[in-house]
């Protein structure tokens, strides 16, 4: 047994490594036939001017990744450079433009529908229509002196031009077009031999991590078994937990960040996706991949660890099937339907886009599924959320369902103890968990009204710009970066316990209307204190137990570990009677 453990994790680690070393790897090379397949799939705005950047890279010796990254960011500079050049009008055309289009009244100084015509003749021809557009409003006006007139004249002119190049520059497109670039230079082992490497780092990692952990099905007595858990570096804060937090950290800000960093990685699962989807796979493919692996793998872990409890057998099951089936699988069914890519047991405030003017729009453009896919997720929030977690607490959700949840549980699992127990920790985590709620509605508040009013500014609060608040700092640091980098750190619910909304809404249900609470025995107790330790969700079980109280928090997810490790069967997770007197205790919130 200890032969095929350590031969697992043997491959696992060189599988690893192999996946960390394949950005080290590649070199690029630019060619003419390179280059034209790489600017035939940018926006036809900006092909002639980043071609021509790229054009100057042809036959150089481009180096590795990190030499070649600075070169590529300098081709969309000056690229954009041109684009400005080009369009730019300089001051002597603004002039002679407010000049010719001055007309003389009896009120003052104005401008006509002839003589703006005239004027807009001696300019570039690209821009005669932009610069229409925004001096529309001067027609007609008439203002009181010279000076003014020519004031607000070369303004209009000025901001015409400004909103005409910006439209024109590559911006939001620059990373996508850095790992368009960057993908489509790259030369060496792993581009020649993908499918090879696939199966060695993906197939071979997960065969090895199954050799480590398969054995424990065979290994004694079934039982939870945590002995040395503390002593364990990787499991203690030790040095190879603390590495595998820089790894998972570095991991999700390559990805939210800077995926054109991340060819090789993003491309090493191109097999699976020409598969499902016929093309070739993003970012967000990868993760998703990546995500359903490592909760499928690690839940055959869960099934040895806790082989001897039908209830964790059972929600490890759950997990696995809602991750594979409605946060993989079904997906790539819609997108081959060509319908909205909908995760549909995902639930708003956690699907904080639901709400959001283009997936409104892609569902009702959809038709008839679309219109039910909308439907549904609001049938979820505003029926299914209460109703559920009235009756089974939120554990219906975030123990059984959530994908989030569900690599926590998994993945997860061997930190589960790290999370801290304190009192201000506590604290930290109601106000934190209940103010990500808030910003998340005053959010989606802000989303419908722009969406129904068409204005973008209520009460001096842009909804685009509060939206790319939640999505860089909500969505992506924390749910991402903090949430799954910090489980070595800080346990395996940080995302759970301080962060998701959607948690947030459930526990204030389950905690004032919920048949759910974990019962306890105080008179078995023996004050080992196994249930506070492995909670990961930082409550002091035993604080509870000791007091015979039953335990109804806003914040139990009701995961049954701390039932499962007890070794005398004082607490048990039942639905009952929604009058407990401990829900009217400030101190079981």
């Amino acid at each position: 047994m200890n032969l095929t453990k350590y031969t697992g994790l043997t491959i696992f680690c060189v599988a690893l490594a192999a996946f960390i070393g394949l950005l080290f790897l590649t070199r690029h090379e630019l060619e003419e036939v390179q280059i034209q397949h790489i600017t035939d799939e940018l926006k036809p705005q900006h092909q002639p001017y980043l071609q021509a950047e790229l054009e100057k890279l042809a036959g150089q010796d481009l180096g590795g990744k990190f030499s070649f990254v600075p070169k590529v960011m300098q081709a969309i500079h000056q690229a954009n450079a041109a684009i400005t050049t080009e369009f730019q009008i300089s001051e002597e055309q603004v002039a002679q433009f407010v000049q010719t289009a001055q007309t003389a009244s009896d009120a003052g100084f104005a401008m006509t529908e002839t003589s703006r015509a005239s004027a807009l003749e001696k300019l570039p021809e690209s821009m005669r229509q932009t610069i229409s557009d925004y001096t529309g409003w001067l027609v007609g006006k008439e203002f009181g002196s010279q000076d003014e007139y020519q004031t607000q004249a070369a303004q209009g002119v000025k901001n015409a031009v400004d909103g005409f190049i910006n439209g024109k520059l590559i911006a939001g497109e620059k990373k996508d077009y850095a790992y368009k670039i960057l993908k489509g230079s790259s030369k060496g082992l792993f581009w020649e031999h993908q499918y090879l490497f696939f199966w060695l780092i993906i197939v071979g990692g997960s065969l090895g991590a199954l050799m480590w952990i398969v054995p424990a099905f065979f290994d004694g007595i079934p039982g939870i078994k945590h002995n040395g858990i503390y002593h364990n570096s990787a499991t203690s804060r030790g040095a190879i937990g603390i590495a595998t937090g820089v790894f998972l950290i570095s991991f999700y800000i390559l990805l939210y960040f800077f995926h054109y960093l991340i060819p090789e990685w993003i491309s090493l699962v191109d097999p699976v996706s020409m598969w499902l989807r016929g093309e070739p796979a993003s970012q967000w493919f990868m993760y998703g991949f990546l995500y359903t692996i490592a909760i499928t793998v690690m839940g055959i872990r869960m099934f040895t660890k806790y082989r001897h409890s039908n209830y964790h057998l059972l929600r490890t099951a759950s997990v696995m099937f809602f991750q594979i089936c409605f946060a993989f699988l079904i997906p790539q069914v819609l997108y081959q339907l060509n319908l909205p890519e909908d995760d549909l047991k995902n639930i708003w405030p956690l699907d904080y886009d639901l709400f959001f003017e283009w997936n409104i729009d892609a569902h009702i453009q959809a038709g008839s599924i679309g219109i039910f896919m909308l439907v549904w997720g609001i049938i979820l929030t505003v029926v299914g959320v209460p109703l559920l977690t009235y009756f089974f607490g939120k554990r219906w959700y975030c123990s059984w369902v959530c994908g989030c949840g569900g690599l926590a549980e998994t993945l997860g699992d061997p930190y589960r103890q790290l999370s801290d127990k304190s009192l201000k920790a506590w604290k930290v985590e109601r106000w934190l968990i209940h103010s990500v709620l808030v910003f998340a509605v005053i959010m989606t508040g802000l989303v419908l009204y722009t969406y129904f009013s068409k204005e973008s500014t209520v009460l001096g609060l842009n909804s685009y710009t509060v939206r790319s608040w939640y999505g860089f700092g909500i969505s992506s640091i924390f749910a991402g970066v903090v949430g799954t980098g910090f489980y070595p750190l800080m346990g395996s619910r940080v995302w759970c316990r301080f962060g998701c909304p959607l948690a947030a809404y459930l526990g204030i249900v389950q905690r004032f209307k919920s048949r759910f609470r974990i019962t306890t025995n105080g008179g078995q107790c023996i004050s080992c204190g196994n249930c506070s330790t492995y909670c990961e969700m930082g409550i002091d079980v035993r604080a509870y137990a000791q007091r015979g109280q039953n335990i109804v928090r806003a914040s139990c997810v009701g995961c049954g570990v701390c039932a499962a490790v007890c070794p005398r069967g004082v607490l048990a997770l039942e639905n009952g009677p929604n009058t407990d007197e401990s829900r009217m205790s400030d101190h079981s919130y």
